[in-house]
């Protein structure tokens, strides 16, 4: 599969499931923007691919990302394929939780998704070839103790790339989400530290904690979620539309 003529946007490419997918798409011939909050980070995934570029910009600010994929364009051309992977995890009972804690996790989780995709629907419906694609969660098609902000805003993210993809259906443009149980990458050693912190529990057991419901046992990798992600781009995906591919080891 070759994406040599493609102009690919990586939100949240500075890292995890955003810096594997650059790096995927860009060794199959794409031309790779990555967006995220910190240079350092775009600087050394960039450091790894010429195909790749970074732009510093927050997804929760629309000005900021409009203003860096303006720049893109003029550097790379329309934008063919959107992925929307940055993303914001924190946990706490559902008693505890503020509007501040919602919030939060609704203006990157669900904004951040809807600002992406609005930005480059314009040039991707009018092309005749558009993918946008959304990484969300398994939190995203069930539920969780402790994470109820969190699923809510990943429920959300499906809904509205389930709505999109009817709109979408028309054009040559596919809306889809991949959703993974927990990804091997900083976010969830974040989780780790948390579930060490408040309840005493060594890291090992932590990790049990978080694998226990994924039936192989295992954290999914950053590398699995960016293959699929690299699969929807493909023609091969062409009549994938709609959906949101669960990557869990058969939990649900």
């Amino acid at each position: 599969m070759s994406l040599s003529t493609r102009h690919a946007v990586v939100t949240g490419g500075g890292s995890g499931v955003g810096q594997a997918t650059a790096l995927t798409l860009a060794n199959q011939g794409a031309t790779v923007t990555i967006v995220g909050r910190r240079a350092e980070a775009l600087d050394q995934v960039a450091e790894q691919h010429r195909a790749i570029t970074g732009h510093v910009a927050d997804v929760t600010d629309r000005p900021s990302l409009e203003r860096a994929l303006h720049t893109a364009r003029a550097d790379a051309g329309p934008i063919d394929i959107m992925v929307a992977s940055a993303g914001i995890s924190t946990s706490k009972p559902f008693h505890r939780l503020t509007t501040d804690d919602v919030n939060s996790l609704m203006s990157v989780n669900l904004l951040g998704v809807f600002n992406a995709f609005q930005i480059a629907y314009d040039d991707v419906r009018k092309r005749d070839y558009g993918r946008l694609i959304a990484v969300a969660s398994t939190a995203g098609l069930t539920g969780y103790a402790y994470v109820s902000h969190y699923c809510a805003s990943k429920h959300a993210v499906v809904g509205m790339v389930r709505a999109l993809a009817q709109e979408a259906a028309s054009t040559s443009t596919t809306v889809n989400t991949v959703c993974p149980s927990y990804v091997d990458t900083p976010m969830t050693s974040r989780t780790i530290d948390n579930i060490v912190a408040q309840t005493g529990m060594d890291r090992h057991d932590a990790l049990g904690a978080l694998t226990a419901s994924n039936p192989q046992g295992r954290l999914i990798t950053p590398d699995e979620v960016a293959a699929s992600i690299a699969w929807l781009c493909s023609d091969a995906a062409a009549s994938v539309n709609g959906q949101a591919i669960a990557l869990d080891g058969g939990e649900l």
